[in-house]
C-alpha cells in the first residue's frame, strides 16, 4: 500500500521533467505507475486479502494529542475505489498521449497534476484518519482548479476553475467543522473507530455534525444545489473530464457516503438530507441533459443525474443498497469515462462537439460509432451490460428494502424510474447527436456535414483506452460474479457473512425486469418525440439557474466587501491606526475590570542599568514624536531598539539581544535606502488639537499595554514551560542554547513557515520595484581584490568611485572578512552558544550592506554576484530537505540527528543535523538582503543614473539645438547683410555687361 503511494508521489515529481524531455510519449511511461498499482490491488481482492475483516495498515505517530497521526488503512471498500482510481487513471494517462498534438510548456505541469490527482485520490480512500482524509480531500479541490484552468487564456476556463474551487472548498470547510464536532463529541477520529461506535444516535449535536459532513460530500459529488460546478468544469481538456469528473473527484463524495452510511443511517437526519437531494439531482440532471447541444454537456448533466442516483442508493445504508450502489459506481466509472474519451476523439478529429455541426459521423466512422453504442447503452441500462445489472439490483433493493417504509420507498422508486427514463432518453440523444445523419428544416437529409467530411484519421491511442473500458463493461455485465465477490468482501466485513447477495445478469421474470422494460420504452418515446418534449423545456429554468445564483451571491459578497471597505477604510492611515489603538485600549481594560485577579505586583527595576535603559527609551520615544527630519526620526527610533537589546542582555537573554541589535541595524539601513528618495523633512503639520488627542491616545495605549503585561505576568498559576526548555533542548535537540534549539527543532515548524514567508515577501518587494522586468542576475565567483589604487573590488572609472573616502575603503576592506568570519562563528556556535543561522545570516547581511554603502551598486555586484532568488531558493530547498529526510528513517519531520567528529588539535566537534536547517535559514537571510539591496538599492541607483543620464542628454540636446539655432540666425543675418550691401552699391562690370547683352538681344 505504501509502495503504491510512494510510487505515485515519485511519478508526480518526475512527470514534468519526463514530459519536458521526452514529450507526449512520457504519458505512456507515467501510466505504468497507476497501472501497476491497479493490478496489485486487484491481486489483493482476488486472493481474498480483505476477508474476515482483514486490512492493510500503516501508522506513524505525529502530534497524537491533536489527532494528527498518519493513519492509513486499506480494506475491501478502499480497494474497490482504488481499482477505479488507478485503473481509469492509467487509461486516461495513456489517452493523453494521443489527445495532445503538441507539447507546450504547460503540458509538463498538466501531466504532473494528473498523476498527483491520482495520488491524492488514492491517499483519500486509504486514509483511516478523518483529518488525514480531509487533507487529501482539499488537495483534490486544488488540483481540480489547476486542471480545469489548463486553458488559462480563456475566460470560460478561469471562471469554471474558480467556481469549482469555491464550491468544493466551501463544502470541504463545512465538512471539516462536522469532522471536528463529531470527533469532539464521540472521541473517535478514525473510520475504523466510528465503525465500532455503538452510541452514535445518542451523541449530542450529531445532527449538526452529519449535516456539515454531508455538505462536503454532496458538494464534491455535484449534488443539488451544488450541481452547477460540474457542467461548468467541462471547459477543461477532455482527459480531465474523463477522469476527474466521471471516475475520480466526484467519486470522493460517494466514497464518503458509502463509508459512513452503514452507521449514520441510524440517525434520521441522514436519510432526510441525502435521499431527497439525491433524487432531485437525478431528475434535474436528466432533464437538463435533454436540452444540451454540446456533447460534453450532455454527458456532464448526465453525470450529475447519475451521481444523484448513486448517492441516494448508497446512502440507504443496507447490505443490498450498498451492493447495488457500488455496482452502479463501477458501471458509471466505466461507461462515463469511455464516453468522454469518445467525445474527445470526435472533438480532436472534427474540431467540434456541437450536435448541429455533426451529421453522418456514424457512416464515416462506424467503428467509433460501435464503440460509443455499448457504453451509452450501459448508461441506459440495456442488457447484457454492467449498467443493466446494477440497475436491476437497484430496483430490487428499493422494492424490498426494510429501511424504506411507506412514502420514502414510493418517492425514491418514482424518482429512480423517472430518472432512468430520462437517462435512456439522453443516452439516445447523445448517440443521435454525435453519429446520426441529421435532417434539415424541410425534412431532407443533410448528408455528411463539413466537420465530419474534414475529419482526420483517429490515432489508436484515442480509441484503445475507451475500448478497454467498453470491454470491461461487457465482461462485468455478462459475468458479474468477480465484481460481486469483491463487493461482498466489504459487505461481509460490515454486515457479517450469514447472508449472501450476489449480482447477476438474469434473475428471472421479475417485477424489476418489467420496470426496466417500461423504462426503456418510455425513454425511446421521449427521444422519438424530442421535438414535442422541447416545447415543455422552458427557456429559463423553472427553479431558476443555479449558475446565475452563484454569480449573484459572488457579486453580492463583492459589493458588500466594497461597501464595508469603503466604510471602514477611508484611506487615512492615522484614522485606521487610531481605531486599532482605541480598540486595543478599551477592550483589554474592560476585561481586566471584569476579572477577579487582585494580587498584582510589579518590580520596577532589579538594577539601576534597567532604569537607565528605560530612560533612554522614553527620551528617544518623545524625541521621535517632535522631530521633523525623517532620517533623524529613524535613527532615534533605532536607539530605542538598541536600548531594548540592552535590557534583553541584562535579563540573561543574549540571543534575543543579539538578534534585536542586528535587526535594528539592518532596519535603519533599509529605511535610509528608502528615505534617500524622499524629502529630508516632513512638510505636513498636525493640527494642535488633533496632536493633543493623539498624545492622549498614545498615553492610554501605553498604560493599557503596561497593565495588561502586568496582569498577564501575575495571572500564571502553574510553572512556566520555559523551566523545562533547557533540559528538553539538551535531551531532544542535543544543544545547550535553548533559544536556538527551540527555533530549529522544538518549534521548527514555526521557523519553517516564517522563512517561507520571508521568501515570498522578498519576491514581492522585487516585483514591486522591477515591475515587468526580470530581476534575475548572472552568478559568478565573488572577488575582493585591490583594483588600481583603491582597496575595494569595484573599478575606479566612475566619478563616484574616484570621490570615495580612502578611510571608508580601508575600513570596509578590513571589516568585511572579519564580519563574514563572525557570521560563520555565530552559525556554527548557535546550537550551544548565542548565535544561530538567523544571527549569522544577519551579520553576513550587514557585511554586504557595508560593501554596498562603501562602493555602491558596482561594489555589491563584485562582493556577491549571485542571484538572490537562487540563494533563497537553495536555502528553502535545504530546509525542506531537513524536514523530509527524517521521514525516510521512520522519524517525525524535523527530528534532529546527532554525532561527534574528532578534529585534530581541536577535539570532538558536535554536529547536530539541525545545522542543515540552520544553513537554509542562513542562506535565506542572505538572499533576502541581496534582493532588498538590489531592488531598493541597486535598482533605484540604476534608475537614478538613467534619469540623470536622460537629463544630461536632454541638456546636451537642448544646448545643441540652441547652438544650431544661433548658428542659423548668424548665417541668416550675414546673408541679409550681404544682400543689403549689394543693393546699395553701383552695378559691377559683370552686371553692366549682362544688361548690355540683354539690350543687344
Amino acid at each position: 500500500m505504501i509502495a503504491v503511494l510512494s510510487a505515485l508521489v515519485l511519478a508526480t515529481i518526475i512527470a514534468p521533467f519526463l514530459i519536458f524531455f521526452v514529450g507526449r510519449p512520457a504519458f505512456g511511461a507515467l501510466a505504468i505507475v497507476p497501472g501497476a498499482g491497479f493490478f496489485w490491488v486487484l491481486k489483493q481482492l482476488t486472493t481474498g486479502a480483505f476477508r474476515d475483516g482483514a486490512t492493510l495498515r500503516y501508522t506513524m505517530e505525529w502530534m497524537p494529542d491533536a489527532n494528527l497521526n498518519v493513519d492509513l488503512r486499506m480494506d475491501a471498500l478502499s480497494a474497490l475505489f482504488s481499482l477505479i482510481i488507478l485503473g481509469v487513471g492509467a487509461l486516461v494517462l495513456l489517452y493523453c498521449w494521443g489527445y495532445f498534438d503538441q507539447t507546450p510548456r504547460r503540458l509538463a505541469m498538466f501531466g504532473s497534476q494528473m498523476v498527483c490527482f491520482a495520488t491524492a485520490m488514492y491517499g483519500l480512500v486509504i486514509s483511516d484518519s478523518f483529518l488525514m482524509m480531509y487533507v487529501f480531500w482539499e488537495v483534490t479541490s486544488l488540483l481540480s482548479y489547476l486542471l480545469v484552468s489548463y486553458y488559462g487564456e480563456r475566460a470560460s476556463s478561469r471562471r469554471a476553475a474558480q467556481q469549482a474551487l469555491m464550491v468544493t472548498t466551501l463544502g470541504g470547510l463545512a465538512m471539516l467543522m462536522g469532522i471536528i464536532l463529531l470527533g469532539r463529541q464521540t472521541g473517535t477520529w478514525t473510520f475504523s473507530e466510528i465503525e465500532t461506535f455503538d452510541r452514535l444516535a445518542q451523541t449530542p449535536y450529531i445532527t449538526i455534525a452529519i449535516v456539515f459532513i454531508l455538505a462536503g460530500a454532496l458538494s464534491k459529488s455535484a449534488i443539488a444545489p451544488a450541481h452547477f460546478w460540474l457542467p461548468g468544469a467541462m471547459a477543461a481538456p477532455t482527459p480531465v473530464s474523463a477522469y476527474l469528473h466521471s471516475a475520480a473527484m466526484v467519486k470522493a463524495g460517494i466514497y464518503l457516503v458509502a463509508r459512513l452510511a452503514p452507521e449514520f443511517h441510524e440517525v434520521a437526519t441522514w436519510h432526510l438530507v441525502v435521499l431527497p437531494l439525491g433524487t432531485l439531482t437525478m431528475l434535474l440532471g436528466g432533464w437538463m441533459a435533454l436540452k444540451q447541444r454540446d456533447l460534453k454537456l450532455i454527458l456532464a448533466y448526465g453525470t450529475v443525474s447519475q451521481l444523484g442516483f448513486i448517492t441516494a442508493i448508497v446512502a440507504i445504508g443496507s447490505r443490498e443498497a450498498l451492493q447495488a450502489g457500488l455496482a452502479l459506481t463501477f458501471a458509471h466509472s466505466l461507461f462515463k469515462a469511455a464516453l468522454f474519451m469518445i467525445v474527445g476523439a470526435i472533438d480532436h478529429a472534427s474540431g467540434t462537439r456541437d450536435i448541429d455541426k455533426l451529421s453522418g459521423l456514424g457512416k464515416a466512422k462506424p467503428g467509433l460509432y460501435l464503440l460509443a453504442i455499448i457504453p451509452a447503452l450501459s448508461m441506459a441500462g440495456i442488457p447484457p451490460l454492467l449498467g443493466f445489472v446494477a440497475k436491476e439490483a437497484t430496483l430490487e433493493t428499493i422494492l424490498h428494502e426494510e429501511l424504506l417504509v411507506g412514502m420514502p420507498r414510493n418517492m425514491l422508486l418514482v424518482g429512480v424510474v423517472v430518472g432512468s427514463m430520462l437517462t435512456m432518453a439522453y443516452a439516445l440523444r447523445f448517440l443521435w447527436g454525435a453519429f446520426a445523419t441529421k435532417k434539415d428544416a424541410a425534412g431532407q437529409s443533410r448528408g455528411t456535414s463539413d466537420a465530419v467530411a474534414d475529419m482526420h484519421a483517429l490515432s489508436p491511442l484515442l480509441w484503445i483506452p475507451p475500448a478497454g473500458l467498453t470491454a470491461l463493461t461487457i465482461f462485468c455485465g455478462v459475468n458479474p460474479q468477480p465484481l460481486s465477490l469483491g463487493i461482498n468482501q466489504h459487505l461481509n466485513n460490515i454486515f457479517g457473512a450469514d447472508e449472501h447477495t450476489y449480482l447477476a445478469l438474469w434473475h428471472g421474470w421479475t417485477v424489476p425486469l418489467g420496470i426496466s422494460v417500461v423504462i426503456v420504452v418510455a425513454g425511446i418515446i421521449l427521444h422519438w418525440q424530442r421535438a414535442e418534449l422541447a416545447k415543455w423545456q422552458f427557456q429559463y429554468p423553472a427553479l431558476g439557474s443555479a449558475d446565475q445564483a452563484y454569480d449573484t451571491v459572488i457579486n453580492s459578497l463583492r459589493q458588500l466587501s466594497l461597501h464595508t471597505t469603503a466604510s471602514t477604510q477611508r484611506g487615512s492611515l492615522q484614522m485606521n491606526m487610531s481605531i486599532i489603538f482605541a480598540t486595543l485600549m478599551v477592550l483589554p481594560v474592560i476585561m481586566l475590570i471584569r476579572g477577579d485577579l487582585t494580587n498584582v505586583r510589579m518590580i520596577v527595576a532589579e538594577n539601576p542599568w534597567q532604569i537607565v535603559a528605560a530612560l533612554i527609551i522614553i527620551v528617544c520615544a518623545v524625541a521621535a514624536t517632535v522631530t521633523d527630519n525623517r532620517l533623524s526620526g529613524v535613527i532615534i527610533v533605532g536607539v530605542t531598539g538598541y536600548a531594548l537589546s540592552f535590557l534583553f542582555a541584562l535579563h540573561g537573554a543574549p540571543d534575543l539581544a543579539l538578534t534585536q541589535l542586528l535587526v535594528e541595524t539592518i532596519i535603519m539601513v533599509l529605511f535610509m535606502l528608502v528615505l534617500r528618495r524622499m524629502p529630508a523633512n516632513t512638510e505636513w503639520k498636525q493640527d494642535p488639537k488633533m496632536g493633543r488627542l493623539r498624545a492622549w491616545l498614545a498615553v492610554g495605549v501605553g498604560l493599557t499595554v503596561t497593565l495588561v503585561g502586568m496582569f498577564a505576568i501575575n495571572a500564571r498559576r502553574s510553572n512556566p514551560i520555559s523551566e523545562f526548555m533547557p533540559e528538553l533542548a539538551k535531551e531532544i535537540g542535543h544543544g545547550a542554547n535553548a533559544v536556538n534549539v527551540l527555533l530549529v527543532d522544538l518549534r521548527a515548524w514555526d521557523t519553517f513557515g516564517e522563512i517561507t514567508v520571508l521568501v515570498i515577501a522578498a519576491t514581492g518587494i522585487a516585483s514591486l520595484i522591477y515591475r515587468t522586468q526580470s530581476f534575475t542576475r548572472d552568478s559568478r565567483r565573488p572577488t575582493l581584490q585591490v583594483t588600481g589604487r583603491r582597496w575595494l573590488a569595484a573599478g575606479v572609472e566612475s566619478e563616484q568611485a574616484l570621490n570615495r573616502s580612502l578611510m571608508v575603503d580601508v575600513a570596509t576592506r578590513l571589516l568585511f572578512p572579519s564580519m563574514i568570519a563572525l557570521s560563520l562563528y555565530f552559525y556554527f556556535s548557535g546550537h550551544n552558544a548565542p548565535g544561530g543561522g538567523f544571527a549569522g545570516g544577519l551579520v553576513a547581511a550587514l557585511a554586504l550592506i557595508l560593501r554596498y554603502l562603501a562602493g555602491g551598486r558596482a561594489e555589491l555586484e563584485e562582493a556577491l554576484p549571485i542571484d538572490g532568488g537562487r540563494t533563497m531558493g537553495t536555502g528553502l530547498l535545504i530546509s525542506v530537505g531537513s524536514v523530509v529526510v527524517p521521514l525516510a528513517f521512520n522519524h517525525p519531520p524535523l527530528t534532529t540527528g546527532y554525532t561527534k567528529v574528532a578534529v585534530p588539535l581541536i577535539g570532538d566537534v558536535s554536529l547536530p543535523s539541525a545545522l542543515v536547517f540552520d544553513a537554509g535559514v542562513y542562506l535565506i537571510v542572505v538572499g533576502l538582503t541581496l534582493y532588498i539591496l538590489n531592488s531598493l538599492g541597486g535598482k533605484l541607483d540604476e534608475e537614478e543614473e538613467m534619469r540623470k543620464q536622460r537629463a544630461r542628454d536632454r541638456a546636451r540636446s537642448l544646448a545643441r539645438r540652441q547652438k544650431e539655432r544661433a548658428s542659423s540666425r548668424e548665417k541668416n543675418a550675414a546673408g541679409a547683410t550681404r544682400a543689403s550691401s549689394s543693393a546699395a552699391q553701383p552695378d559691377t562690370p559683370s552686371t553692366t555687361q549682362a544688361h548690355t547683352t540683354g539690350k543687344e538681344s
